[in-house]
């Protein structure tokens, strides 16, 4: 019977610390699983089991209430502080061996995300967030030269197909969305591409080489992952492919996953975190090492963080910014594959975003019209169908019903084909904003309401 369990007392010391009631604390656990895409029944009486019977959260309810009791604390707090059994390993820890977290990235990903949540290793953490200092980082370089090699020779040969691999998935990641292909991309990393960072490399620049693609496949399989929904193993990725970085010492491969992570934070609404994740990615040499293009994609994440903790001035200065280094960037210059796809109407969908943020509706408007007629939309239907969601979201905003429904038609053209939670989300964003007028049966209305829920039962 409940009144036969051992209470929890750790766990009540430290909800005694955070000042918080139990059912102030439900609804913030609730926060967290929601953000994790887990929908949780949390409620006081779900609190007081945990505190007073000793109840253990089922799934991930208790890594979601550490990560809770963490944010109010303002400190990183550990399941065994509160009476929970720890993970044997966590791909969040910046000690870990880089390989070795690679290997348990492929354990854990090839788990559904349902099946992640029940079995407790699912949770977007805010104190994942924290890079490590300098001597990390100096540290990682010189432990990627003195790997011990294995017995397969890898060479010019062997880096040039991985790197043509990338190039592949990333261009259908770009087309089809995040839902497409990311199992084949995280079996190729932890599979074939594994091997070759334990072989023997031909020279020092194709070890770099390696470890540089081997973090970009990493990043994309984290890229994919957040573009799908699933934050936890996003971020886990993420963290694998800054650890690949730092050995093969490429500071703007670095900075490309860091922004990403500061895009992903962003999101999801964590401003502050989002905002020193893009200050770090434009910091020292990930910037100056980076190509132009590059440059400007570090730049424009950097406006948005700055546009979303309320620095309208310093967002409109890294926007020019931004702009100028896309600017300087040249047909024919030397730069990675990665940033392929940024380009004039990328810059200008993010720019829009940064002006939506600081209140200034008809420049964002302007800036996503501007990315909607440049995009190649064939190569880049994903953003070009969310970047259709948005503008009709602020045409929505501006009371311009008629047009925004027009426009919504065109995005949810788009999205034939596409696997992508937030163009899901956009598809959510059109039926929230047209439900208060539902009931006043204008066709246009019913009949974006009718396709987006249609799209959202066909990919759920």
């Amino acid at each position: 019977m409940a009144s036969e369990r051992t209470p929890n007392d750790a766990l009540a010391q430290v909800i005694a610390l955070t000042g918080m009631t139990n059912h102030a604390l439900a609804q913030a656990v609730q926060r967290v699983g929601a953000e994790n895409g887990d929908e949780l029944q949390t409620n006081k009486s779900t609190v007081t089991h945990w505190v007073r019977y000793g109840v253990k959260p089922s799934g991930s309810a208790g890594r979601y209430l550490a990560e809770a009791l963490s944010r109010r604390l303002g400190r990183t707090v550990t399941l065994g502080e509160i009476g929970l059994i720890e993970p044997t390993h966590d791909l969040l820890d910046w000690r870990t061996d880089t390989l070795s977290a690679l290997a348990d990235l492929g354990r854990t990903d090839t788990v559904d995300m349902d099946r992640r949540r029940a079995l407790g290793t699912a949770a977007y953490s805010l104190a994942g967030l924290a890079l490590p200092g300098s001597s990390w980082w100096d540290r990682m370089a010189e432990q990627g030269n003195r790997r011990r090699a294995g017995r397969a020779v890898v060479g010019r040969g062997d880096l040039d197909a991985v790197r043509d691999m990338a190039a592949l998935f990333s261009t259908m990641d770009q087309r089809h969305g995040g839902g497409h292909a990311r199992t084949a991309v995280v079996q190729y990393l932890v599979g074939e591409v594994s091997t070759y960072l334990n072989g023997t490399f031909t020279d020092d620049q194709v070890r770099r080489g390696m470890y540089s693609t081997a973090s970009e496949l990493a990043y994309l399989s984290g890229w994919m992952a957040f573009d799908n929904g699933d934050h936890p193993a996003a971020q886990k990725q993420f963290t694998v492919a800054v650890k690949l970085a730092a050995e093969a010492d490429d500071a703007a491969m670095a900075a490309h996953v860091i922004r990403a992570m500061a895009h992903q934070a962003n999101d999801l609404g964590h401003s502050r975190p989002a905002l020193a994740l893009a200050a770090a990615s434009v910091d020292g040499k990930r910037y100056t090492e980076a190509s132009p293009r590059e440059r400007a994609l570090l730049g424009v994440v950097h406006a948005r963080a700055l546009a979303a903790t309320g620095q309208p001035k310093a967002a409109t200065h890294a926007l020019l910014h931004a702009e100028n280094d896309l600017a300087a960037a040249r047909e024919g210059d030397e730069e990675p594959s990665r940033v392929f796809f940024f380009q004039e109407a990328s810059l200008a969908h993010e720019t829009a975003l940064a002006l939506r943020d600081i209140g200034d509706l008809p420049g964002a408007e302007q800036h996503l019209q501007r990315s909607v007629r440049t995009r190649k939309a064939t190569s880049f239907k994903r953003t070009h169908a969310v970047t259709l969601g948005h503008l009709g979201g602020i045409q929505a905003r501006q009371h311009r019903i008629e047009e925004a429904c027009a426009t919504w038609a065109a995005a949810l053209d788009a999205m034939d084909g596409v696997r992508s939670g937030r163009t899901r989300q956009a598809a959510t964003d059109m039926r929230t904003a047209l439900s208060p007028l539902r009931q006043r049966g204008i066709p246009q209305i019913a009949d974006i309401d009718r396709r987006a829920a249609a799209y959202l039962a066909a990919t759920a």
